[in-house]
């Protein structure tokens, strides 16, 4: 281990998760079970979902109700908006998203997928791979979320089968197989009796798998972002012109990849000046190296043209710089996506305008069939060129998830409209 990342297992401890699957396929139930065996649950909340239960059943907890939180949420049986819920044990931290279900929702389950570290797909072992389990699979892996974990729920249903499991299992990996996910952790669970989730049970025996929970506590987190080219996006410029400040200029932001120590030479984009790092400052005081995903402040040792939405790189680790580009998009607006239409685009704290150039095709979620068409609507997901108003620099999405995505606004209603990843 590497003192950076010794660091960061230090200071983070932290594993983003997302929840995606068909409806009924019980996410709400298994996030609910791992607020319960965690602890994560307040007495307060579990007492309030014991009481909806009725006095007959004020015993029993709905496990479902302790993510389902809107209102419509409750009188549909289903997830509409991301809830997100907090939970520790001693070995980690986790941010658990459970995403919309419905493929009318699919724009949600896009938002909460988005910065994940990890995904449950969970499957309904009665149903077996839904149209819906292939949806959220593609954009999952469109997203290249590095670890991806399929938990096969209701075991309890089809009497434990290892058949039904082992059927579903080879299923969804020779789907993952064909855009490239080659490594499913696939898990037999039960959220409603516990099993596999976070203790054994003595129901499946026949697996000799980790927990559901072990596996969450020992994935890897880091990812390698301290490995790659430095990437500094500015938020804010930082300019007190207080008396005894009169001329500094601090450059704030997050480290979205590689590492930068002062004295460093360094290169603002897009004005192409050229600095020297002075001083790397935090709220705990001034640093001797900083890595991603640190929030930090750049002093630097020259005045040069730097405002919020530019870049700082070094001169050996130059991203690309294009007017055009294509990029896969998960479209989520109501109005189509077409040739020639413009819209703002917003790439890490850079903020542009954009047209559509063309849309090389869409794909059939089924089939995984690249198929040609005029248009994207709503939950569609295709590969679309785009022209930029004002070069733009960037690195493709396989190289950097920040640098390499971003998000399409409608220039009338400034509503999100579209998601897209550089190719």
């Amino acid at each position: 281990m590497t003192e950076i990342d010794w660091k960061l297992s230090q200071d983070i401890q932290l594993l983003r998760l997302v929840t995606v699957g068909s409806v009924d396929d019980g996410k709400s139930t298994l996030i609910g079970r791992l607020l319960v065996d965690t602890k994560g649950a307040f007495e307060d909340q579990l007492l309030s979902v014991r009481r909806k239960r009725g006095p007959a059943k004020e015993s029993e907890i709905d496990l479902a109700m302790l993510t389902d939180g809107l209102a419509a949420e409750r009188e549909q049986g289903i997830t509409i908006d991301v809830a997100y819920r907090y939970f520790a044990t001693p070995k980690r931290k986790f941010i658990m998203a459970d995403c919309p279900g419905h493929e009318q929702y699919t724009r949600n389950m896009v938002t909460g997928a988005s910065t994940a570290n990890a995904a449950i797909i969970l499957v309904d072992a009665r149903n077996g791979v839904m149209p819906q389990t292939k949806r959220h699979s593609h954009i999952l892996s469109l997203l290249q979320i590095p670890h991806l974990i399929v938990a096969i729920n209701k075991m309890d249903l089809v009497d434990y089968s290892e058949e039904v499991f082992k059927g579903i299992r080879d299923e969804l990996g020779a789907f993952c197989a064909k855009q490239g996910v080659h490594d499913l952790i696939t898990i037999p669970i039960s959220a409603l009796k516990g099993d596999m989730v976070t203790v054994r049970g003595d129901n499946m025996n026949w697996y000799d798998g980790p927990t559901l929970l072990e596996v969450l506590e020992s994935l890897e987190v880091t990812d390698h972002i301290d490995e790659k080219p430095f990437r500094f996006p500015v938020q804010l410029v930082n300019r007190p012109q207080t008396p005894d400040l009169p001329d500094y200029r601090g450059y704030m932001g997050q480290i979205v990849s590689g590492t930068i120590r002062p004295g460093e030479e360094v290169i603002a984009l897009p004005s192409m000046q050229r600095s020297t790092v002075r001083e790397i400052v935090t709220y705990d005081g001034n640093l001797e190296e900083a890595f991603a995903p640190q929030s930090i402040t750049l002093t630097l040792n020259d005045e040069i043209d730097i405002s919020r939405g530019d870049m700082i790189v070094k001169p050996d680790q130059m991203p690309k710089k294009e007017r055009e580009f294509s990029a896969n998009v998960c479209w989520i607006g109501d109005e189509p996506l077409s040739v020639r239409k413009k819209y703002w685009i917003k790439q890490t704290s850079n903020l542009g305008k954009v047209m559509v150039s063309g849309i090389e095709f869409k794909t059939d979620i089924h089939t995984l069939d690249r198929v040609s068409t005029s248009e994207l609507a709503m939950n569609e997901i295709g590969r679309v060129s785009f022209k930029l108003q004002k070069p733009m620099f960037f690195d493709s999405y396989a190289e950097n998830r920040a640098t390499g995505s971003f998000i399409l606004i409608d220039t009338f209603s400034y509503n999100t409209v579209g998601a897209g990843m550089i190719v």
